[in-house]
């Protein structure tokens, strides 16, 4: 009988706080994070929104091992992590490939260190190529290809050592519309696929509910979870969709800063003005 327990991709982060030295602080210390209680089950899609400052970024760094200052705890299937590792890749909004390298071998830089043959690298980059789309392009250089290719480039150079744990972190921000909406899809359908657990972090709302099983919604000064959402649509998914719509407005409805006391009777705006009663978006 085999007493080994299967590993799972299941993320635990408990009491997480972080604080960075600041003069200009009181205290001399700057709160970033603060009782920051996740768990997020193996295989799932957990999207987090926040405006600019409430440490959204910083969280996926704690997580990835970038930095062990910091308190409580974050596990991976019930161990603690420490630095980095391969079972926990990442993807950036700047896809940071290498000038001087074509696509599989920006692709196979994910694989430097993995103990596989020559050739399994070579199957496994030709996989992952297929995986994002790009048959065809594998000897393009960077320069040669649009900023959307690159970006399933970058994709794929963060799957291709089959982690257990994706970090997105803003991987669409300096894409067009048009772009980022084709990506969106495709990032669903390479989910749905590996079905690993995947973080992304996001200013984007209507993304987040797109892509995500669950939003976590944080609020800045100090950062901190202000509620999380279940999205509980399936997939795939219809921006069109009236409960899509309705829950992408409900976690919209966080961002949106209203006046303390509002004034009930109608209103009369000076000619050309908006309308918009009053309010206005966070960031």
């Amino acid at each position: 009988m085999n007493d080994i327990a299967t590993p799972t991709n299941e993320l635990h982060i408990r009491h997480l706080a972080k604080r960075y030295a600041s003069t200009q602080a009181q205290g001399g210390e700057l709160q970033v994070l603060q009782d920051i209680d996740l768990h997020v089950p193996s295989g799932q899609f957990l999207s987090i929104v926040g405006a600019s400052g409430c440490g959204k970024s910083t969280l996926l760094r704690l997580v990835l091992g970038l930095d062990d200052q910091y308190e409580g705890r974050i596990e991976l299937d019930g161990k603690s992590i420490a630095g980095t590792g391969p079972e926990r890749g990442i993807v950036f909004q700047d896809h940071r490939l290498f000038p001087w390298l074509n696509v599989e071998q920006n692709i196979a830089v994910g694989l430097r260190n993995a103990p596989i043959t020559a050739a399994e690298k070579r199957e496994r980059v030709a996989e992952h190529v297929a995986l994002v789309g790009l048959e065809g392009f594998e000897k393009s250089w960077p320069h040669q290809i649009s900023g959307g290719m690159a970006q399933r480039v970058a994709i794929a150079r963060g799957l291709v050592n089959r982690p257990r744990v994706l970090l997105l972190d803003e991987p669409f921000g300096a894409l067009d519309a048009l772009t980022r909406s084709r990506l969106q899809n495709e990032l669903q359908r390479i989910w749905q696929k590996e079905r690993i657990t995947m973080l992304l972090v996001t200013h984007d709302v209507e993304e987040a509910v797109f892509l995500g099983d669950r939003v976590v919604v944080m609020q800045p000064n100090p950062g901190r979870i202000r509620r999380i959402v279940d999205v509980g649509l399936p997939h795939p998914r219809s921006r069109s969709d009236p409960r899509f719509i309705a829950l992408r407005d409900d976690v919209l409805g966080d961002f949106l800063d209203l006046p303390a006391n509002p004034v009930l009777a109608p209103r009369r705006w000076p000619e050309g003005a908006g309308t918009a009663g009053g309010l206005r978006l966070a960031w």
